[in-house]
């Protein structure tokens, strides 16, 4: 049996030192699959290629590589090699769904999986969204993350699925009512957000000031719009105006306006329609590490409706180390999981668990929950059949979802 090489592929944000650790710490687990590691430029030199996921964000990278690779290996099988940290378990679901939808074969390897634990078959119900959204306008501000290979369906695939009108706005008018926001306007939201926080642990005043000033440019726009749910590219906002949307998001959500992050318009979607049909304020989140053997998973983001948790610390934002991140703490308690996915959206998988701790590790998104699944439901679902990258979570056991 011809063992294969790997090729790591990492985000923008990690350094080259922090590349080549990550790789050190996990040398062992990839040894166990991989003979070397070779480079990008090498992809076609040999048959059998594994991705090694080492950051979120990676999504459209893989993508362009494989193509590549079709060009002599059209019909391999694709192997994404995941781990516990950095969201590489949840971009290679993102991609694994991706792949999926277009028809191509290929599978997770979860470094710290043993065999005897993975799922041979996903739990994946059919759903049928006609009309359930129907009348709801759901705006989208800047359009999908680059890395969102599985999760941008046309404003017509909405529409026609679930009802919903998709109101496309530019990030250009974002970022202008952003410049015309003054500190002073910011003052009320800045006293009360730092006041009700335990710490503040990276962000100065500025970066407070200016994650507000998203939010309060959100605001305008969703009135101007009048819109009952926003997702936003969020990422652009790190990268032209050094601030982040987390408390934007966070705010919006406790104020009943389901609010996505990255431009992710299935998942808001899904937030919506959960909101809509059970009032339960939804959060948004990557799965980022799984226990197999405990049937628990790790789910973390770097934003939380503040509703939902008992108290919160004011971070940075975790992949950039930019803007403001909201670290919270779940209190225990009953959870339902779920995630909409498929070409057409009429797919759902569904599973129950309860919280059963919070952490706080640095190398993953800031909030972050173990919730352990209940005994029907199986959590290697998610490296056998993914519907894509974020979870939607929300508090109470809704076996029956009203969606399914």
């Amino acid at each position: 049996m011809k063992r294969s090489v790997f090729i790591p592929v990492a985000s923008d944000f990690l350094g080259e030192k922090e590349l080549e650790n990550i790789i050190a710490s996990n040398s062992e687990k990839l040894n166990n699959y991989c003979e070397k590691r070779i480079g990008k430029t090498d992809i076609l030199k040999t048959e059998k290629v594994y991705y090694f996921i080492v950051t979120g964000g990676t999504e459209a990278q893989v993508l362009d590589l494989q193509k590549i690779r079709d060009e002599k290996f059209e019909n391999e099988e694709i192997v994404l090699l995941a781990y516990e940290s950095n969201n590489s378990l949840a971009a290679s679901m993102e991609l694994l769904a991706r792949f999926n939808q277009i028809g191509k074969k290929g599978r997770i390897i979860y470094l710290p999986a043993t065999e005897k634990s993975k799922s041979q078959t996903a739990n994946i119900q059919k759903v049928n969204g006609k009309g359930q959204l129907a009348g709801n306008r759901i705006g989208e501000i800047g359009s999908p993350s680059d890395w969102l290979v599985a999760s941008s369906p046309s404003a017509k695939t909405v529409k026609e699925n679930w009802g919903a009108d998709v109101i496309p706005v530019k990030m250009t008018e974002l970022k202008q009512l952003f410049s015309e926001i003054t500190d002073d306007n910011c003052q009320k939201n800045f006293n009360e957000l730092t006041a009700n926080s335990q710490e503040i642990v990276e962000p100065t005043n500025k970066d407070i000031l200016n994650n507000i000033k998203v939010y309060l440019a959100m605001k305008k726009l969703i009135l101007k719009y009048d819109l009952d749910a926003v997702t936003l590219r969020c990422f652009d906002l790190v990268l032209d105006l050094g601030t982040t949307g987390c408390f934007a998001l966070s705010r919006l959500n406790d104020e009943g306006i389901i609010a996505g992050c990255e431009g992710d318009m299935v998942s808001t979607l899904g937030m919506l329609l959960v909101y809509k049909k059970t009032g339960r304020i939804p959060w948004m989140a990557n799965p980022s590490r799984l226990d197999l053997e405990n049937n628990s998973i790790l789910i973390a983001h770097c934003t939380v409706p503040i509703s939902l948790v008992d108290n919160y610390i004011i971070r940075s934002h975790f992949e950039s180390g930019i803007g403001v991140g909201i670290q919270g703490t779940f209190p225990r308690g009953d959870v339902t999981i779920f995630r909409i996915g498929g070409n057409n959206l009429d797919k759902i998988w569904l599973a129950t668990g309860e919280i059963v701790s919070t952490s706080k590790e640095e190398d993953l998104c800031r909030t972050q929950i173990e919730v352990k699944l209940n005994s029907k439901d199986n959590v290697a679902d998610l490296l056998t059949n993914p519907l894509g990258n974020h979870l939607i979570i929300v508090p109470g056991i809704f076996e029956e979802m009203p969606i399914v």
